[in-house]
Order: structure tokens, then sequence, then C-alpha cells
């Protein structure tokens, strides 16, 4: 049966990156609808407050958490993740590809290295889950979400590799979707701006030292109003339940992604005006 709130009881769903920020928070949604969830990080002790954090603060039942420890840029850990998925719940409804990672420098800065660590981390780990996981999702009609980010339709300046890391995510969702969407898997594409955090503007000061005083804020100094990763999570869930193919948050940046692709020079002219340039 495909996710819903209704059905969220009888539903299962793993999230990378769950030991802290955005994945932490949609774990705490699932986990909250009542369905079974399972935490991945790298961090095995951070997963485990996580956890503790869920059942002591949020009153979620310890029975319905599951704890993986796993490094998602290697393919045994992956596959390990896979299979210890497999023998503990022997189906799967959902999964969340939300690990990532964001940097700042300037393109002429940013070496092949850069981008192929990025791009490890925040594309090929999704692509790698996807296909180990696939075939429970498929026996279940389940769900494919992607965490993205506005970067991931539209780049800016001084986001270093990052873009470059997160467009090749809208592509594969819609590959996913036309190959396998006939045979009931669902694929969500979400591409938030900047989320609300303890650490913003101060997360990039080393990376950022040289660059105008706009990198070091929250997108690249994109003047838009952080998103409370609750509030995104929950956003998250209705859109499974209605299928949805993508998310933006905001969603008036969908004006921005149509002029880049209509009309890129005042696409870039926006982007340069909405972003302190």
């Amino acid at each position: 049966m495909p996710w819903s709130v209704a059905a969220a009881s009888t539903q299962h769903v793993l999230i990378t990156g769950a030991s802290s920020g955005l994945g932490l928070a949609i774990a705490r949604a699932f986990a909250l609808a009542g369905s079974k969830v399972a935490l991945v990080a790298r961090d095995g002790e951070r997963l485990a407050q996580a956890a503790d954090l869920l059942v002591s603060q949020d009153n979620v039942p310890r029975e319905n958490l599951l704890t993986i420890a796993a490094d998602i840029t290697q393919p045994a850990d992956v596959e390990r993740m896979a299979i210890e998925t497999h023998e503990q719940w022997e189906k799967l409804d959902v999964l969340v590809n939300c690990a990532g990672k964001s940097t700042r420098g300037r393109i002429e800065d940013i070496t092949p290295e850069d981008f192929q660590e990025l791009w490890n981390i925040n594309f090929l780990a999704a692509v790698r889950c996807t296909r180990e996981l696939l075939p429970l999702l498929l026996e279940s009609k389940g769900h494919v979400v992607q965490i993205g980010s506005l970067a991931a339709k539209g780049a800016s300046k001084y986001l270093g590799a990052y873009p470059a890391s997160k467009f090749p995510l809208a592509a594969y969702s819609q590959q996913l979707r036309l190959e396998l969407g006939p045979r009931g898997l669902h694929v969500l594409l979400v591409c938030p701006g900047p989320l609300l955090r303890d650490d913003a503007g101060q997360r990039y000061a080393a990376q950022a030292g040289d660059l105008p005083e706009s990198a070091k804020k929250p997108g690249g100094g994109v003047k838009i109003k952080g998103i409370d990763p609750a509030v995104l999570a929950q956003r998250i869930l209705r859109a499974c339940e209605r299928r949805q193919a993508e998310l933006v948050m905001p969603a008036k940046a969908r004006i921005l992604f149509v002029l880049n692709q209509l009309w890129p020079s005042l696409g870039d002219w926006l982007t340069n005006r909405m972003t302190g340039g």
C-alpha cells in the first residue's frame, strides 16, 4: 500500500542523514505519524543520541526505530544497510535520500577533486541507496524522496561544487519517474531554500573568508526567509501522500527556474538580485 498518513502505522521508512538537521526532522514527522523508521548516518554515537531524543522528547516507541550506522558513499556499507533493512523488516515503503553536504568557494578555485567529493556525497550516494533498496520499494509501490535544493534547479555564485552535485538529482528523479512510475514507484524531488539553523551565518565562515559577506549567509545570501525543517518535513509527508513529482519551497522560486530556461540572461540578472549581487 502506498504511504499515507491514514495508514502510517503499517509503513516502513528509511532516512539517510537522519542523525541531525532536516533528516532528523523528517524522521520525527514519519515516526509521529506512526511509521516504523530506520535512521541512517555515519556516526553511530550521534545516531543513537538522535533515536534517544525521539523516544524521550517525542514519545516515539523504541520498537518503531531502527538505527543503522553506515557511510553511504561506500558501496559495501550501502549493501549492508539494504541487507539489514530486509532482515529486520522484509519490506520498505519510503526511502528518503537526505544525506548531503554543501560548500563555499570561488568557481576558479574549485578543483575536480572538490567536484568529485560532493558528487559522491550528494548524488552518487543517492543512486547507490536507491538501487540497493529498489526491489523492496517496487514491491510496495513505495516512494523515493530525493532531498535536492533550490540549487538543483538554478545555480548562484560562490556555492562551489554544490549546484553541480545537486543538478543531477533532478535528472535522475525524472528518469526514475518515467521508467518506474508505471510500475508503481513514486518519486518526489524536494527543492527547498535555506533551512533555519542554529549556526546560520557562521557555518561557512572559514570557507568564505575572502568572499563577499553574502556568501557566508544561508543559501549564499539568497533573499528568502529560512524554512523551518519541521514545516518542510510535514510538507514532504503530504507530498508523498499525494504522490507529487516535486516540492519547491518557496513556491515562487519556480518563476526563476522557468526564466533560467527560457531567458538565461534575465535569469542570471534575477539570481544576482536575489543573492545580494
